[in-house]
């Protein structure tokens, strides 16, 4: 029987990078709700700035997700989702097609996924690649 490893952050590590991306966000002049899943999108770290509405908590999570599902940007989604084949995931509830959910690679290999909310979708996706940038967790 042959068994796949799947490559993960440590606790430590989504904490250095949930500060990197909360660094990120207040350089870009919003408070934020970041975050972090593993390769199975479970949540692995996670925070709500004080002033962050309650719905980018949601969408946060739901960001770090979709990133992780299919390895790919949610920036990406929104061109995906005029394709008649692709359109119907759209229904998915956790799928979430707005800038801000990025990849997160370790050593070339899905890792999980970041999700940053509470600035425009460009600042949300800026913030997460630079904190990804920032520890080498990005492509």
């Amino acid at each position: 029987m042959n068994a796949i490893t799947q490559p993960t952050l440590s606790l430590e590590a989504a904490h250095e990078l949930l500060g990197q991306a909360r660094s990120a966000c207040a350089r870009r002049g919003f408070a934020a709700t970041i975050a972090i899943t593993d390769a199975g999108g479970h949540l692995r770290a996670f925070e709500r700035a004080d002033a962050a509405p309650f719905l980018t908590a949601e969408v946060a999570m739901d960001k770090a997700w979709t990133a992780a599902s299919f390895g790919m940007s949610t920036h990406q989604w929104n061109a995906y989702m005029s394709e008649p084949t692709v359109a119907p995931l759209a229904q998915h509830p956790r799928l979430m097609a707005v800038g801000g959910g990025v990849p997160i690679l370790l050593d070339g290999k899905l890792a999980g996924g970041i999700g940053v909310s509470g600035g425009t979708s460009a600042q949300d996706h800026e913030a997460a690649e630079e904190a990804l940038r920032a520890l080498g967790l990005l492509a």
